[in-house]
């Protein structure tokens, strides 16, 4: 390098041709020309792909074997040995193996997925459910809890279920959105049937009557995130198991859901009072930022139950998710429409409440 900036300087500032540099410093004038097209050394570099005679001709084969991989479970891939045997018994393959351990290796490489840091503007949101131990009323269960998460600034909401059901996701919301006092601009969701009837091609999905009458009745836009790929979001990836190992061990005990939840509310506003390792503000003044550009709540929450029309008995019993709910006998052989809560169940006909049972 010293010998490069003293030819460089020697014709740059004092002018000297490069037939008198070229001669002083003992190199050969085309030397000195790439000296003087280059601030430093560029390094060798290579004007055509390197060419391997003895590995060409399979070269397809073995992309064409990687690309089935792809395809299969990862305990089940061929490893480079196991390609090298192949092409050497199958197609007469004449090379060695390290030519072939080196060229899968670089195909494997450039396979690996890669990722972009993904940046969350205020009033956007993300949700999932996740699974964790309680007991209520004395009998261990199965809680399922809905999270929803606003990235820009990790504020959250918690809340458990019974079951993960349309009604408890429809629920779900309508609290979520009370305790943020507002609706998320964006909210973005995996592939759950609560919401996605079907997904087609292209990346487009079908979404479930229930979810779509939720959006028109808040106005907020969905996201969905590729199937499988939990770190499309991330966040709430992380809430469900932050909720988990922080909200809920010890295994909780309580007489009712309702006091799970008020103990789950009561987590979310405690640590809106954290700060955050890279940040100088608490969860709860970021959320200020997040807060205006939520959108206003409507007047009334949605109605979160799941609706299906049925048909009263002759003994004045409707059936719902397995469970026969009593009416009046005024009602027998008529159509009714049954509305299922988290909590209740509710039956309706000619627009009237005809029964209201506690949900069993």
């Amino acid at each position: 390098m010293e010998l490069y900036a003293r030819v460089r300087r020697a014709v740059v500032v004092d002018k000297m041709s490069e037939r008198e540099a070229a001669r002083q410093f003992g190199l050969a004038r085309e030397t000195v020309r790439k000296m003087l097209r280059y601030s430093v050394p560029p390094g060798y570099r290579r004007r055509q792909p390197a060419r391997r005679p003895k590995l060409d001709a399979w070269v397809r084969t073995i992309d064409q074997i990687l690309e089935e991989d792809q395809a299969r479970g990862k305990k089940q891939r061929h490893t480079a040995k196991r390609i090298f045997e192949r092409l050497r018994d199958e197609y007469r393959y004449p090379g060695g193996y390290t030519i072939v351990k080196d060229y899968v290796r670089l195909r494997k490489l450039s396979q690996r997925e890669m990722f972009v840091p993904l940046e969350h503007p205020p009033g956007d949101a993300q949700a999932d459910f996740g699974e964790a131990l309680a007991v209520i009323g004395g009998v261990e269960r199965k809680a399922h809890y809905l999270a929803v998460d606003l990235p820009q600034s990790d504020d959250c909401f918690v809340m458990a279920f019974p079951a993960e059901t349309t009604e408890a996701f429809l629920e779900g919301h309508n609290h979520a959105f009370a305790y943020f006092g507002g609706v998320p601009r964006t909210i973005l969701y995996d592939n759950t049937k609560l919401a996605v009837a079907r997904i087609l091609g292209g990346g487009t999905r079908t979404k479930t009557r229930a979810f779509t009458e939720l959006q028109s009745h808040y106005l907020f836009q969905e996201k969905f995130g590729r199937p499988g790929k939990g770190n499309d979001k991330g966040k709430v990836e992380g809430l469900v198991g932050y909720a988990r190992r922080n909200f809920l061990v010890p295994i909780p005990r309580y007489a009712s859901w309702a006091e799970l939840n008020a103990h789950l509310l009561t987590q979310c506003q405690k640590r809106r009072e954290r700060t955050l390792r890279g940040h100088q503000q608490t969860i709860g003044e970021r959320f200020e930022k997040d807060k205006q550009m939520l959108l206003p709540l409507p007047a009334a929450p949605y109605e979160a139950c799941e609706k299906r029309s049925t048909r009263v008995t002759s003994i004045a019993l409707v059936r719902y998710r397995s469970n026969d709910y009593s009416v009046p006998v005024a009602w027998g052989h008529r159509e009714v429409l049954v509305k299922g809560f988290v909590q209740e169940v509710v039956i309706c006909a000619a627009s009237a409440v005809i029964a209201r049972h506690v949900r069993s």
